[in-house]
């Protein structure tokens, strides 16, 4: 996979950027708040629909515009595709080759890309809500269908909440309509789940690897999938149904107490462990932090695996973060494999005699000269 132009409109700082001379590595440099992470965060926006900086989509647009537009033409194995995204106040609109999408989940995957940015050590160390989110946008990436379980499930989630906030001493019509949302919550959570264990495997299989060979074999690294009900282990569809179901039933009289759904993979989690002990609490800074970097490495190789391409790599201001030996562990990861885009301040943050053939790109008030 190869991006080979990339256009933006009224997108953040930058008002109309047109480039089309990429390399596989592209340095952007400059100095802080220049426009360095948006012009990555644009390529993160086109293959994911959503920032990774932000939830809002109005942030994303400049200021004084009603819109904001990012294209680019991506060499796949099978040909070049051209991909466009508007993001207005009316919403998201799509674009394969000229047309639209009628669901934003028929263009998520059109483009792959692996994002490591500084914010990423909270993958490890940070709330169960970053690590579902992880999980939720790298799945999304490679199986499309977990998208629509997901947004089934959340528009379900909101209805059945809902409910419960207005059940506290409601009659028996109540039991009904939460039993049908129970339905319809467990349809759609154990897809969820199903799909997340599956991928955890797949993820362990490379990040135990490539942990063991950063730490020079002196660490060994697990991921576990920490289920709000059930076992870890258990991917049958049946069982996971009728074990959520169960849950559910449990837990009736305290959800209508607090009127939340306190059971589901809304409430999951994903644990950590290097040589037995969980890094979230007992790592040291350099322990989640080759965690985060062994977790982003696994994901290249797993999408590879998924859809038999390599995604864009996209490094926003990690490599000076690294000690020399990570560093060039990264590095040879990715040099001549994967394009990749790295945003730095200065040259001399990176080891370049690792980089060959980079091109640099100079950014300053949102103009970029190479």
């Amino acid at each position: 996979m190869f991006v080979k132009n990339l256009s933006l409109q009224h997108y953040r700082n930058y008002d109309k950027l047109s480039l089309n001379s990429f390399g596989n590595i592209n340095l952007i440099i400059g100095r802080n708040a220049q426009g360095k992470t948006n012009m990555i965060e644009a390529l993160f926006v086109l293959a994911l629909t959503k920032s990774h900086r932000t939830g809002k989509d109005k942030e994303l647009i400049s200021f004084g515009s009603d819109h904001a537009i990012v294209a680019a033409e991506v060499e796949k194995k099978y040909g070049t595709v051209g991909l466009e995204l508007k993001l207005s106040s009316q919403g998201k609109k799509a674009k394969i080759n000229g047309l639209e999408q009628r669901k934003l989940s028929n263009f998520i995957g059109s483009l792959n890309v692996v994002m490591f940015a500084p914010e990423d050590l909270e993958i490890v160390k940070g709330t169960p809500g970053i690590r579902r989110r992880f999980l939720d946008m790298e799945i999304g990436q490679v199986q499309p269908s977990y998208l629509f379980h997901l947004q089934q499930y959340q528009k379900v989630l909101l209805q059945r909440n809902n409910l419960l906030k207005q059940s506290w001493g409601a009659g028996p019509e109540m039991g009904t309509m939460l039993e049908i949302w129970n339905e319809q919550l467990a349809e759609h959570g154990v897809k969820i789940i199903k799909k997340r264990k599956q991928f955890i495997r797949k993820l362990q299989k490379w990040a135990e690897h490539i942990h063991e060979g950063i730490t020079r074999g002196e660490e060994k690294l697990k991921l576990s999938y920490l289920p709000s009900f059930g076992e870890a282990e258990e991917e049958d569809e049946a069982v996971l149904l009728e074990q959520f179901m169960i849950k559910l039933s449990q837990m009736k009289d305290q959800e209508i107490r607090r009127g939340m759904t306190l059971s589901g993979p809304h409430r999951d989690d994903l644990a950590f462990h290097i040589n037995g002990n969980e890094a979230q609490v007992y790592g040291s800074q350099g322990q989640q932090r080759t965690t985060a970097l062994s977790l982003k490495l696994a994901e290249i190789e797993l999408i590879h695996e998924e859809i038999g391409e390599y995604p864009i790599l996209l490094l926003d201001d990690v490599l000076s973060e690294l000690d020399p030996y990570r560093q060039t562990q990264l590095i040879e990861t990715f040099q001549s494999k994967v394009q990749t885009f790295i945003t730095a301040t200065g040259i001399e943050s990176i080891n370049a005699s690792r980089l060959k053939d980079a091109i640099i790109f100079h950014v300053q008030e949102g103009q970029i000269n190479l």
